[in-house]
């Protein structure tokens, strides 16, 4: 029953997607499986390079297949298809977070190249993918981060149309074996954004100096330099503005990935912390007998098939994006920031149930609980996609425009718009399609409703008590106002997806009671900050709503947690 909602891989068979794909993505399983769990841990404790994994990888063409779009394709099934790339993160995150990162890094590393006109240096990249290359992005620096406007890779002119590169660049992924790895730098004789360049390097040229691993993990996060490394023309993929919004927008393809690898992630820890719950007899009863596991494990659960119904939903926005559609700004910081931090909070439910058997060295819920905890904080903080959001509060909820129906999205297209986004501003002019008609869909189902009620107080908020200019600079504040507005967003795609799916309602009826207390809590915290207002205390606590309870609905919902219980345990 629960077992078809989350990822298995003794059933799965992801027939939503052509026979080639279907072929790669049960392969990808079928290779981590064959080596199990064992090899699994250890290789992840031992911080072993992802040598094998890479060999796999090259030898099925998983990378190039999935990775190459089909301008430069060289088969009938290289295309960047979102889709087939999110059932991919789900698997890797599935595994382990190490093979995932090597995948992501590598997809970072190619959005300069396929957004470049530099038709030498595309081909060059599907050749490099075509023999199993993994790629590197250099964007950020030890002294600045990723803090492009402040950028010390310094390029000299050569005075033969190409440039001398020097500098240094910091938490580089695959920095020690990238093909190619896309470098962002400036010019040292044009000041400001005409000066910007993004250009292609290679790790094994001799000018190129690797430094060291910053991190204690098998994910090679490097520090590397360049010392007179020659930049000729056929390296320069982006000059000027061009460079700067071909770092965002690769940002914008990269930072979907980590939402279906959180999913991955809890998933399998899911299947051991059930399991484990289930069989653990403590005072002559199962631990999960007890009506606090209960609650928790399933809230775990809930928030999980959340994460899920938000992801699926926000890959059909993001395939549909055009130059006249750009609502996938908005729901893409969404998977990025809300999706992985509900991960976390899913792993802590069920370490809060496990309790010790969560730190022990021969499961797979060890390194999940450490995993988790890296996705929000990549491509951009919580913080910085939470002000991100903002951007776009008072249109979504209270500007809506006419959009026709986004439908699922998994036909085999290439998605082309994703590196033809262009110029990266205007955020605040970007419309929405109306959000109340996904509510209104449900209005039937108690929690729903529930919900609306502080949804529709949401835009009250706005409308009579929004943050004034001196509180707009009061980030403490805003970020509070941006959990609020994430949760209708949130609340939103899982409703669309919802009954694109056909859900069932007290699995529905259970997530949104839990989005209720959500809600509940974030607007008790915007009382408490120090900035607010006697309007806003007074809002915050006038939005706060106790859920819907129904003993019999959330027993139905705790027999498809209790039935994950021994589902799947991957093999020694």
């Amino acid at each position: 029953m629960a077992d078809s909602l989350l990822f298995n891989p003794r059933t799965y068979d992801p027939a939503q997607f052509d026979p080639e794909t279907r072929r790669l993505l049960r392969a990808t399983v079928d290779w981590f499986e064959d080596r199990g769990k064992r090899r699994l841990i250890e290789d992840y404790r031992s911080r072993a390079w992802l040598a094998d994994f890479l060999a796999f990888a090259a030898k099925e063409g998983l990378f190039a297949t999935f990775l190459t779009p089909a301008s430069a394709a060289g088969d009938k099934d290289q295309r960047w298809d979102t889709a087939r790339i999110a059932a991919l993160n789900e698997i890797f995150g599935f595994y382990g977070l190490d093979y995932w990162y090597a995948w992501q890094v590598t997809i970072l590393g190619l959005g300069p190249v396929w957004q470049s006109d530099n038709a030498a240096a595309r081909t060059r990249a599907a050749e490099l993918l075509t023999q199993g290359e993994v790629f590197a992005f250099g964007l950020s620096e030890k002294t600045h981060g990723a803090d492009i406007y402040s950028t010390d890779m310094l390029l000299t002119p050569d005075g033969n149309g190409g440039f001398t590169a020097e500098g240094s660049k910091y938490y580089i992924g695959n920095g020690n074996a990238a093909g190619l790895v896309s470098v962002f730098g400036r010019r040292t004789d044009i000041e400001g954004p005409d000066g910007y360049v993004f250009f292609a390097a290679d790790s094994r040229h001799p000018a190129y100096h690797l430094e060291k691993n910053v991190v204690d993990s098998s994910k090679y996060v490097s520090e590397f330099r360049l010392e007179n490394y020659p930049v000729g023309p056929d390296d320069v993929l982006h000059t000027g503005r061009a460079a700067f919004d071909a770092a965002l927008n690769t940002v914008n393809v990269g930072k979907f990935n980590l939402c279906t690898a959180s999913i991955g992630i809890c998933e399998h820890a899911m299947y051991e912390a059930v399991t484990h719950a289930h069989t653990r007899i403590l005072y002559g009863r199962p631990v999960t007998a007890f009506p606090h596991v209960r609650r928790e494990l399933a809230d775990a659960y809930v928030r999980l098939v959340g994460m899920k119904l938000f992801s699926d939903r926000a890959v059909d926005y993001f395939r549909s994006a055009s130059p006249d559609d750009r609502r996938y700004l908005l729901f893409n910081p969404m998977t990025k920031m809300k999706v992985t931090t509900e991960g976390e909070k899913v792993i802590d439910l069920m370490w809060d149930v496990i309790a010790a058997k969560g730190f022990e060295k021969d499961t797979y819920f060890a390194q999940a609980a450490v995993e988790i905890r890296g996705l929000p904080k990549l491509e951009g903080t919580v913080h910085v996609n939470l002000a991100l959001i903002l951007k776009f509060m008072r249109n979504h909820l209270l500007n809506p425009a006419e959009f026709a129906p986004v439908p699922t999205r998994l036909d085999a297209a290439d998605d082309t718009f994703l590196f033809e986004q262009g110029p990266a501003r205007g955020l605040g002019s970007v419309r929405f399609h109306d959000w109340r008609p996904a509510y209104d869909a449900y209005a039937g189902v108690p929690n729903v409703a529930r919900f609306r009620e502080q949804a529709d107080a949401l835009c009250e908020f706005v409308t009579t008590a929004a943050p004034d200019d001196e509180q707009s600079r009061d980030l403490d504040l805003l970020l509070a106002v941006g959990q609020l507005f994430a949760l209708v967003v949130h609340g939103q795609l899982i409703l669309e997806q919802a009954r694109l799916t056909g859900l069932d309602e007290d699995v529905l009826d259970e997530l949104f009671s839990v989005l209720v207390r959500d809600f509940s809590a974030f607007a008790v915290e915007l009382h408490g900050k120090d900035s607010a207002t006697a309007d806003q205390q007074r809002w915050a606590l006038g939005a706060v709503r106790r859920p819907v309870i129904d003993a019999a609905r959330s027993a139905r919902v705790w027999e498809r947690v209790e039935s994950l219980a021994g589902v799947y345990e991957m093999a020694p």
